[in-house]
């Protein structure tokens, strides 16, 4: 690994989800100073916060960034309305959702990015991605 280990999370409830998917992943590939490592399965999991919707495809991604935290942010967020995303009420079905899960050691209270990412404990299937492809970082 030459840079910074990066977990990002894809997800899609909208449309064609597989293609979403593979869709970010060759976005966050084609960014400057981001490499894709590794990319979780996907899988199927059920809508958080309440509304009804279809059920999200998520996957994770495990980068290696040289660029800041907040290059990537801005990165994920054009791949986003790239992908068709608009503004929507929180928690509403999403075209393409890029969270940043962890980003190294870092750690932001910043409103705009927080880090860790404070929905992480709340996720099982995060969680469980994240322990899958921090094996690949450590071993």
């Amino acid at each position: 690994m030459i840079g910074t280990p990066v977990f990002v999370a894809l997800g899609s409830n909208l449309g064609d989800r597989e293609a979403a998917l593979a869709f970010a992943v060759t976005a966050l590939g084609a960014i400057e100073g981001v490499r894709v490592l590794a990319v979780t399965p996907a899988l199927e999991t059920e809508p958080l916060g309440g509304l009804p919707q279809p059920a999200y495809l998520n996957a994770m991604a495990l980068l290696d960034v040289t660029c800041t935290p907040h290059e990537l942010l801005a990165a994920c967020q054009r791949i986003e309305r790239q992908a068709g995303r608009r503004a929507r009420t929180r928690w509403a079905s999403r075209e393409l959702d890029l969270d940043i899960v962890r980003f190294g050691d870092v750690v932001s209270e910043e409103p705009a990015l927080r880090l860790p990412h404070p929905g992480l404990a709340d996720r099982a299937f995060w969680i469980r991605q994240l322990e899958e492809l921090e094996a690949r970082v450590d071993g």
